[in-house]
């Protein structure tokens, strides 16, 4: 049925791309159009969000474990395991090469991925005892349920996250959920956080216009 698309678009996007908006439409070409356009659209309001939750993450850890270890650079003497450490390096070469200038701490917590800061909270290695225990628990001042609990639901928006980097389609998923995930994770580390973050969300307003988007009545837009 991609033959029915736009020749310009099965070129831009890719066939086996569009099959997939082909299918959940029921191989109407039109539809499958509109509904790609309106994925993309809802894909970037998810970013302001998620732009909040991992930058007031990556923060609040960093700012507890550099005082447990009484230094900004906290990754130099921390009980990272091989992995933990070759993602520091990774994000040390890289910052190294765009810039001539020695890499600060600073520039170190801003180059390491959502994925290394969510892997902090997990079990393995013993990373509950080395770092939950000691330091990150107080990184949520109003969260008092278990760790693993935790760990959980931000692994769930690391995976969403990379969906969206990656334009894969979302709108299958229940974006309700997920939104109202993103919130709840930030209440724990900063109310004011959560409270500035809503009022610049456009997401219910773009999950609000599905319908009539999809439907030709609305055009979508970025």
């Amino acid at each position: 049925m991609t033959d029915k698309l736009p020749t310009w678009m099965r070129a831009a996007l890719s066939e086996p791309r569009l099959a997939a908006y082909l299918a959940a439409t029921g191989g109407d070409p039109g539809a499958a159009r509109l509904l790609y356009w309106w994925n993309a659209e809802v894909s970037g309001a998810f970013l302001g969000p998620l732009h909040s939750l991992e930058l007031t993450l990556r923060n609040a850890l960093h700012d507890e474990l550099a005082k447990v270890h009484g230094r900004a650079d906290w990754w130099a003497q921390a009980p990272l395991n091989a992995h933990g450490r070759r993602l520091v390096d990774e994000a040390r070469r890289k910052r190294s090469r765009r810039s001539r200038r020695t890499v600060t701490a600073d520039d170190l917590v801003a180059e390491l991925s959502f994925g290394f800061w969510v892997s902090l909270l997990s079990s393995g290695d013993s990373y509950d005892r080395r770092f939950w225990v000691p330091a990150l628990h107080r990184a949520f001042p109003h969260y008092s349920g278990r760790r693993d609990r935790l760990h959980r639901s931000f692994e769930s928006m690391l995976l969403f996250r990379n969906k969206i980097s990656h334009h894969e389609p979302i709108h299958h998923r229940p974006l309700e959920a997920d939104h109202a995930k993103i919130y709840e994770l930030l209440e724990y580390l900063s109310p004011a956080m959560a409270s500035e973050t809503r009022a610049l969300d456009r997401v219910p307003t773009v999950l609000q216009s599905r319908e009539d988007t999809c439907s030709g009545r609305r055009p979508p837009q970025f």
